[in-house]
């Protein structure tokens, strides 16, 4: 019998023994280089995930830090601390918040814009009742006139009253809604566009063409209907557009038109502070109203504000605008409404939710 290895059938690639396959090495080699590789690739990503983490985290501690390093240096609110108790993340606060039609080539102290705004921190709910500015006030104590008028009339007596106007209002304002009005913000028509311009502009739907010049102060509003995003001078025109004096003209707009339109900005204003856009840039904000805005809130309040307010949902804020009849030059306010807006006030105060019930201050 030979025995020549010639005979003998060729082993396949040596991976055959006995005639069974025989596990290839190489094979192997190549399978755990790439379970290598797949798990360097995953810890270099997770690596650099929570280095990204990390950088986010530090630089929004950094900007809550010059946020609150603003508040200390900046202009914005009283140098004195918070009553015990009153801190607006334990207890309701409510403000007047007046908007003057203050420019430079044309100074005024009568208000364009006068909010009321009721906050609780528990139903985390706010009212904002917007009264027109040629409202006519009868008040007991007080000259009967147009309630726009009040805060150039105390501004022009604070140095004979020893009373600052701000208080006066606050005053006056607690004794028309029968409730008492904690604090004061008056804010020009600069700090109004600048607030608008730096949050990128303001998305509004106009719902008719508006058109009016005025060569001596610079008015020059053209808006067209439909859906808008306007910078800080065309918000400012829309919200106080009142009539026209173009060819052709366009529809004359009344208190209660504007009332509407400013609560329209309002909302759309919070919606984009809510935003990230609005977070990171609240320190140019900030900045934008700084020598156009003046309150009597406290800097460390303010802080106390925007922690308990700041995911405020826009479906908890209940605005009031109140109307009524025409009869040059007054408005006279429809008494139901009037009526309406305090009750509503007067809910958020004692802590009943837009449409809810009453919850507990303790």
């Amino acid at each position: 019998m030979s025995t020549s290895k010639g005979s003998l059938p060729p082993r396949s690639g040596g991976n055959q023994r006995n005639g069974r396959p025989q596990p290839n090495s190489t094979a192997k080699t190549v399978q755990k280089k790439k379970k290598v590789k797949k798990r360097g690739a995953l810890a270099r990503m997770g690596k650099m995930v929570l280095t990204l983490l990390i950088i986010v985290i530090l630089a929004v501690l950094g900007y809550a830090g010059y946020l609150y390093w603003k508040f200390d240096h900046g202009s914005f609110g009283v140098d004195k601390p918070v009553q015990v108790g009153h801190s607006a993340s334990e207890k309701p606060i409510t403000m007047l918040l007046l908007g003057t039609d203050n420019r430079p080539k044309h100074p005024s102290n009568l208000t364009d814009v006068i909010m009321v705004v009721a906050l609780n921190p528990k139903t985390q709910s706010a009212t904002v009742v917007s009264l027109p500015r040629d409202t006519y006030v009868e008040l007991s104590g007080y000259k009967r006139t147009k309630i726009n008028e009040f805060y150039a009339r105390f501004k022009s007596k604070e140095k004979t009253s020893g009373i600052l106007a701000e208080d006066e209002m606050k005053t006056m304002m607690g004794k028309y809604l029968d409730i008492d009005v904690d604090y004061a913000t008056v804010l020009d028509f600069q700090g109004f566009r600048d607030v608008v311009d730096e949050l990128g502009g303001v998305d509004v739907n106009i719902s008719e063409n508006m058109c009016y010049t005025d060569s001596v102060d610079g008015t020059d509003i053209n808006l067209t209907k439909g859906p808008a995003r306007l910078n800080g001078d065309d918000a400012l025109d829309y919200v106080r557009y009142r009539k026209s004096n173009c060819k052709p003209k366009t529809k004359a707009s009344d208190d209660f038109d504007r009332n509407k339109r400013q609560n329209e900005v309002l909302n759309s204003l919070v919606g984009q502070m809510q935003s990230l856009g609005g977070v990171l840039k609240i320190g140019k904000v900030l900045d934008a109203v700084d020598d156009n805005m003046k309150t009597d809130i406290e800097n460390a309040q303010i802080k106390n504000i925007i922690s308990a307010y700041w995911k405020i949902s826009k479906e908890n804020i209940e605005f009031k605008p109140v109307t009524g009849t025409w009869r040059s030059p007054y408005v006279y306010i429809n008494d139901k409404e009037l009526e309406a807006a305090k009750q509503s006030l007067q809910d958020r105060i004692a802590g009943a939710a837009p449409g809810g019930t009453a919850a507990s201050q303790n």
